[in-house]
């Protein structure tokens, strides 16, 4: 969900990132970065986890199962989040807001791994409606018109995500409904006070 979610705002609507100063080659840089950072190594964590034994199933159906790897993706977030707060001078300094939604993001999967301590609220739910939140909200506050058919999309994206998990028994429509109010929750509250 990052990797979309940030391949429309750099791409789409760069100048409300800051990052429009910067060639399309080093906003992909950066894009890939998010990637890898969100993906690929959360992924590799969480097969490692599996095949270690810790988790039982590489889909986290059983509640047990989910804590560890949400926290521990939160932690991997939470490193990303520092790195471009922090440690990428040139994008902490013109683009601040990339960190800003990093952190709610991170915060998110850190609330989901709380929350699956004793319930099992839908984390795609919250991925995807975080992403909704933060597209609508940017597409609000900074007037983005540009923004109106990914948000357009990222809705009915919602909406089939939620059908496919119901349809998965993978969720109940209180755990679906109790994520994508999570999702959009924090990412709104991001944006329009922190962007």
């Amino acid at each position: 969900m990052p990797t979309l979610l940030f391949g429309v705002l750099l791409f789409q609507v760069p100048n409300v990132l800051g990052v429009d100063v910067f060639a399309a080659p080093l906003r992909f840089s950066l894009l890939l970065l998010i990637f890898v950072g969100t993906f690929g190594v959360p992924a590799l964590l969480i097969y490692y986890l599996y095949r270690s034994g810790y988790v039982q199933t590489l889909h986290l159906t059983a509640l047990a199962d989910r804590r560890l790897p949400f926290f521990l993706t939160a932690l991997i977030y939470s490193v990303l989040t520092l790195l471009f707060a922090f440690r990428m001078q040139l994008i902490s300094t013109i683009a601040p807001e990339i960190a800003v939604l990093l952190g709610s993001i991170t915060l998110s999967i850190l609330l989901v791994g709380i929350i699956s301590l004793y319930w099992q609220i839908s984390a795609h739910s919250v991925g995807i409606s975080g992403v909704v939140g933060i597209i609508a909200g940017i597409m609000l506050k900074f007037s983005q018109t540009d923004l109106f058919i990914p948000l357009l999309l990222s809705v009915l994206l919602t909406g089939l995500v939620g059908s496919a998990r119901l349809k998965l028994n993978a969720h109940t429509p209180a755990q679906i409904g109790a994520g994508v109010v999570l999702g959009l929750s924090v990412s709104l509250v991001a944006v329009f006070w922190l962007v």
